[in-house]
C-alpha cells in the first residue's frame, strides 16, 4: 500500500470512503483490511473492521471503498474528533503490507450566500498566516495564539510549511486554508509545475479534516493573463473541475483576491473572494456595499470576475479574504496596538451587518518588513485583546 489515502464522509450517513493507493509487483489476488480505531489506541477493538477482495494487476492502482463506523463522530472546531485508519494489503500468501494515518469526518458546502460545516451554517472568521522560518515550536504558539484571538478559521499564505501544523490543526480544532505556491510566470511549463505541486501537496494533506479550502492561485502571482489569454483560464477551469470531481470534500477558489474566472456565467470558484485594503472607515463601508450589490469592477485592485461576464445575486457566498494590515505602511491605517484594536472591532462590526459569509485579517505575525502582526514576536502573546476576532452567532 503507498501511504495515499483520501477520506471523504457523509454527514447523513455513517459511511467513510477511503480511496488506497496499492502499487504491487506480482498480480494475483489481494485483501484489503481496513480497521478504524479511537485516535491512537489501537490496541484497543477498532471501532469497525472490513475486508475487501480483489485481483489485481501489477502496478499502481487507486481503489475506493466503503465501510461503515457505527457512532461515527463529525470533525468540527468544537468538537475536533480524530480517528486512527490501519489498512493492509495481505496477499494470498497471508504477506502483509501496512499504513497507518489519521483522519476525521466532516462535511463543507458552499450553498446560496453560505458556508455550511456539517450541514450548519458558520461564519469563517480568519486570519492570514506566513509561518516564514518559524520553527514548529514557534508555529505550535502562533496556532493558539490565533484561537486565542477568536479564529476558526487560518489561511496559510502560500509557502511551504512544517507539514506538523496539518496534525496540530486537527487536534485543536483549526480550520485551514491552504494554497499552492504561485509561481513566477504563467505558461505552459509554470502550469505543469503547478499541477504536480497541487497533486504532490493533495497526496500529503488530503486526509486532515482541518483543511477546507484550497486557492489554486493568489492575486494572479503566476497567472498575470488570466484576464487576456484564454489558454490560461481553460487551465484553472480544467483544475477547478478535476478538484470537484475527484476531491469534492473541499472548496476551491481559483484565484484569490480578484480576476474570478467565469465561464458561461458561472463562476469557477466555490467563493467570490475580494482583497480590500481601507485605511478609514467610510471608504471600508463603502466598499463592502460595492461588493454586496454585486459591482465587478471597483471594488478591488482589478476586476472581481474575467472571462464570461458575471452577475452576482448571491449565489455563491462572499468572502473578504484579506482586510486590515494595520500597521503595515503599505496599508495604511493606526500604528498603536490600542487603535489597531480599536479599527478592528469597527471594522468588523460592519462586515457581520452584510450578507458576507467570512474573512480573513492580514495577518497573524510579523513578516520580512511587514511589521503588522497581532502576535509578538518574542513570546507569542496577543498585542490586541483575546477574542477580538470572534464575531459571534451566524
Amino acid at each position: 500500500l503507498r501511504s495515499r489515502v483520501g477520506v471523504m464522509g457523509v454527514v447523513e450517513d455513517e459511511l467513510v470512503r477511503f480511496n488506497l493507493t496499492t502499487r504491487i509487483h506480482d498480480p494475483g489476488s489481494y485483501t484489503i483490511r481496513l480497521k478504524v480505531f479511537e485516535r491512537k489506541q489501537t490496541d484497543d477493538k477498532p471501532l469497525a473492521e472490513a475486508d475487501f477482495s480483489l485481483m489485481l494487476e501489477e502496478g499502481q492502482k487507486q481503489q475506493r471503498v466503503v465501510m461503515e463506523v457505527p457512532g461515527v463522530k463529525m470533525w468540527s472546531p468544537d468538537t475536533p474528533n480524530v480517528y486512527t485508519l490501519i489498512a493492509e494489503l495481505i496477499d494470498a500468501e497471508g504477506d502483509v503490507s501496512e499504513i497507518e494515518t489519521r483522519f476525521g469526518i466532516r462535511k463543507i458546502e458552499a450553498r446560496g450566500a453560505k458556508v455550511y460545516l456539517n450541514n450548519e451554517p458558520i461564519y469563517l472568521d480568519g486570519i492570514l498566516y506566513q509561518p516564514g522560518a518559524a520553527t514548529y515550536e514557534e508555529i505550535q504558539k502562533h496556532m493558539h495564539a490565533m484561537k486565542k484571538l477568536g479564529c476558526n478559521l487560518v489561511r496559510i499564505h502560500i509557502a511551504g510549511v512544517d507539514p506538523r501544523i496539518y496534525n496540530l490543526a486537527d487536534k485543536i480544532g483549526l480550520l485551514l486554508w491552504v494554497e499552492v505556491p504561485s509561481p513566477h510566470h504563467s505558461n505552459h511549463i509554470s502550469r505543469a509545475n503547478h499541477r504536480e505541486e497541487l497533486l504532490r501537496m493533495l497526496a500529503l494533506i488530503e486526509t486532515h479534516p482541518s483543511v477546507i479550502i484550497w486557492s489554486l492561485y493568489n492575486e494572479d502571482w503566476g497567472i498575470q493573463d488570466v484576464a487576456t489569454n484564454k489558454e490560461t483560464r481553460d487551465y484553472i477551469i480544467q483544475m477547478y473541475q478535476y478538484m470537484h470531481i475527484y476531491h469534492p470534500q473541499f472548496l476551491v477558489v481559483d484565484n484569490d483576491g480578484w480576476q474570478h474566472v467565469s465561464l458561461e456565467g458561472r463562476l469557477q470558484s466555490d467563493l467570490l473572494t475580494a482583497h480590500l485594503y481601507k485605511a478609514d472607515l467610510e471608504s471600508w463601508k463603502s466598499s463592502l456595499q460595492k461588493l454586496v450589490d454585486g459591482e465587478i469592477n471597483g471594488v478591488a485592485a482589478f476586476p472581481l470576475v474575467v472571462g464570461d461576464p458575471f452577475f452576482y445575486r448571491k449565489q455563491v457566498p462572499l468572502l473578504v479574504s484579506e482586510w486590515g494590515g494595520f500597521g503595515f505602511a503599505d496599508y495604511g491605517g493606526p500604528q498603536s496596538a490600542e487603535e489597531q484594536a480599536k479599527f478592528i472591532r469597527e471594522y468588523k462590526a460592519e462586515l457581520r451587518k452584510l450578507p458576507i459569509a467570512g474573512d480573513v485579517y492580514t495577518q497573524a505575525t510579523n513578516i520580512e518588513e511587514e511589521r503588522n502582526g497581532l502576535i509578538d514576536d518574542t513570546h507569542s502573546g496577543l498585542r490586541v485583546p483575546d477574542g477580538i476576532l470572534k464575531s459571534g452567532a451566524v
